[in-house]
């Protein structure tokens, strides 16, 4: 295939990401792998419940009653003792349950006089018990390799016996704004110039699956320029560039690449907004070369930048995941590329944003969802339903 052809979305995935592969490995604290991948999988090193523990506050109990109330279980202090059958301990949330206990005497039922404990109604044995290792057990596998760490699995990690795990080392991504319009102090910004924004917004967007900004530089229009920032980003592992990636007068990417030693794998794909976006190589480093419309920046990020960063993080599920949302109106049909359509959500459904300009930034900064719209998709009535990547721009939060 000539790489001046245009590829379908699926075929630009798998040539991406096929590409890729997880760096380095290093061995962190647990409390601050927040946002990382595990490199291998996480393995219990203790059994949790360590023991039958209550989970209720009130008496752990043993036999039918009436009980004999001889002590208590506190957690972190278990009661040293068997109990016999007509015995019962206090016993708070948590505790380990004696030798011989039953069931438990919730506090709501209980009734204690001169130290002999009634119930009503009387408990069901092995009620509100917390059985040990019903949780995990020592060496059961918790987590696969590739889960990327969140609040749950840090928590999980450390009540697992876990202080320091095997991530996958963050990925540097340079960030190269292209354009002599272009002004890095959005207040002092004449009035024919444009204040830089698609840096911000991609350095935004790939700190949200872990990597680093390793550096973020404005280009000029200059084919030298460009070059030597090319050069100046070589110990990034990513290269990301907006704007000048199409076949215009003053779009110096894919001139400014050849001279800086890439390689180009493709770049046009069939997709709305976004069609003009370049993949190359220069050795083990990726260079995504996007749009510099803001809208189509943030598509071909969110479709192409992200999953990438991803595969280099050691995470097995690169690609955004859709879901199905019906539609709270009529969505025309599509044209000749797969369209990515920006949307609002409420009760009733995905609802299609009228304003489909590649430049509109409010109109991003609206939606909750991105509608996929295969190529050649017909008219679809409200109700239907229709695959959507849910945004993570705080609309709908």
């Amino acid at each position: 295939m000539a790489r001046r052809s245009v590829i379908t979305l699926d075929e630009a995935w798998e040539r991406l990401l096929s590409s890729i592969a997880p760096l380095e490995a290093e061995q962190i604290p647990v409390d601050e792998s927040g946002g990382r991948y595990l490199r291998e999988a996480l393995v219990a090193r203790r059994t949790q419940p360590y023991a039958d523990l209550s989970a209720m506050d009130g008496f752990a109990a043993s036999g039918e009653g009436p009980w004999a109330v001889i002590g208590e279980a506190r957690a972190g202090h278990a009661f040293d003792r068997a109990l016999s059958p007509g015995q019962a301990v206090a016993i708070s949330t948590g505790a380990a349950l004696p030798q011989g206990a039953d069931r438990i005497v919730v506090k709501e039922d209980a009734s204690l006089a001169q130290a002999v404990l009634r119930a009503d109604p009387l408990p069901t044995p092995g009620r509100h018990i917390r059985r040990r290792g019903f949780d995990f057990k020592t060496g059961d596998t918790l987590l696969a390799a590739g889960t990327r760490m969140a609040a749950p699995h840090i928590a999980l990690a450390r009540t697992a016996g876990v202080g320091t795990i095997g991530v996958t080392r963050r990925p540097r991504v340079a960030i190269l704004e292209c354009g002599d319009e272009l002004r890095a102090d959005p207040v002092d910004c004449p009035p024919d110039g444009l204040p830089a924004s698609n840096g911000a917004m991609t350095a935004c967007m790939v700190g949200s699956v872990g990597a680093e900004v390793s550096s973020r530089v404005l280009v000029p229009d200059r084919l030298e320029a460009v070059v030597n920032a090319l050069d100046d980003a070589k110990d990034a592992d990513l290269v990301l560039t907006s704007g000048g990636a199409s076949v215009g007068e003053h779009d110096l990417i894919k001139p400014a690449l050849e001279r800086a030693g890439f390689t180009l794998d493709f770049w046009r794909v069939a997709i709305r907004p976004g069609k003009p976006l370049i993949v190359a190589r220069r050795g083990s480093q990726l260079m995504l070369g996007l749009p510099g419309n803001p809208v189509s920046t943030f598509v071909t990020a969110f479709l192409f930048a992200l999953p990438a960063l991803r595969r280099m993080a050691g995470s097995e599920r690169a690609l955004p995941q859709p879901i199905n949302l019906p539609l709270a109106g009529v969505l025309p049909a599509a044209g000749t590329r797969r369209e990515f359509l920006r949307a609002r959500l409420s009760p009733e459904g995905a609802t299609l944003i009228d304003e489909r300009d590649s430049s509109a930034l409010a109109a991003l900064a609206r939606a909750d969802v991105l509608i996929d719209r295969p190529i050649g998709a017909p008219v679809q009535a409200e109700g239907a339903l229709v695959s959507c990547y849910l945004l993570e721009n705080g609309a709908i939060a």
